[in-house]
């Protein structure tokens, strides 16, 4: 069975590399990138992922443009700096595909050197209380890895284009009846400093954007926004042939419909280019 996992990128070409080369096999990368300026794209088209761009800045934003870009039946999620371990997606993608849960998300461990700072945990804690008071869903941690079932997902209709996604998705899902449960996942140290956990402001805007999403109010996904898919591709003279847990490139992505999770006014154009000398964007 084939799964999708979406990776939202902000610069992370240093990352990338040991990412896309841990993926399991049946496991296709999706990278979203949301306005690198590192070549994190030409990376990991050269890696055989399927890169999307997403031009509105957002978390949220990048895991939904690779929500739709997505065609497995079964998606998942987790972020592309290294601070979680690709081979560890089967045991959180394993219960839905089984049909033993409706979501399922990976509580961090950390280790030695993780990238969890006291400030991140504490703020991570605070937001599982409140989660916990107002569905009753145990969960440790609002954790980025996890795993659902895409068309389930698509009828959320979440809305949150910050980093209040994440949340909203367990919110959405629990209002829902939805089979939620936590499998714990290693917590590495990240290559690079995070965009988020990294700075005492990071994590208050996270905290701050969840929040809002608590009391119900959300950054609003249909504002006239606009989405571009890109699809970067390797050219070769002859195509090489597939590394294990690596998917070929050269795979066209369906635009998704209306019905999949789209508005008519938000149209996604979905092109290739070349990423080798003189390609790309």
């Amino acid at each position: 069975m084939k799964i999708d996992v979406v990776l939202p990128c902000l610069n992370e070409a240093a990352a990338l590399p040991w990412v896309l080369e841990r993926m399991p096999y049946g496991y296709r990368p999706i990278v979203v990138d949301n306005g690198s300026t590192d070549g994190s794209a030409r990376i990991a088209a050269g890696l055989g992922a399927l890169v999307v761009e997403e031009p509105r800045r957002g978390f949220g934003a990048a895991c939904h443009a690779g929500l739709l870009a997505a065609t497995a039946k079964v998606v998942c999620f987790m972020d592309a700096d290294a601070s979680l371990d690709p081979r560890q997606l089967p045991r959180v993608a394993g219960p839905v595909v089984s049909g033993e849960a409706d979501l399922v998300l990976g509580r961090r461990v950390p280790g030695p050197g993780s990238a969890w700072p006291p400030h991140a945990r504490l703020g991570n804690a605070f937001l599982g209380w409140r989660l916990a008071r107002r569905t009753g869903a145990r969960l440790r941690d609002i954790g980025p890895m996890r795993a659902c079932r895409r068309a389930d997902l698509l009828g959320l209709g979440l809305t949150d284009r910050r980093f209040g996604y994440p949340l909203e998705m367990v919110l959405r899902a629990a209002d829902r009846g939805w089979r939620i449960t936590e499998t714990g996942v290693d917590y590495l140290p990240r290559a690079g400093r995070s965009k988020v956990t990294g700075t005492v402001r990071g994590t208050a805007r996270a905290v701050a954007d969840m929040r809002k999403v608590l009391r119900g109010g959300t950054d609003d996904a249909r504002d006239g926004g606009s989405v571009r898919a890109l699809s970067l591709v390797r050219r070769r003279d002859t195509p090489p042939a597939p590394r294990r847990g690596m998917f070929p490139s050269r795979e066209k992505v369906a635009s998704p419909t209306p019905e999949e999770g789209t508005s008519p006014a938000r149209e996604e154009t979905v092109r290739k280019v070349a990423s080798g000398p003189g390609g790309g964007t």
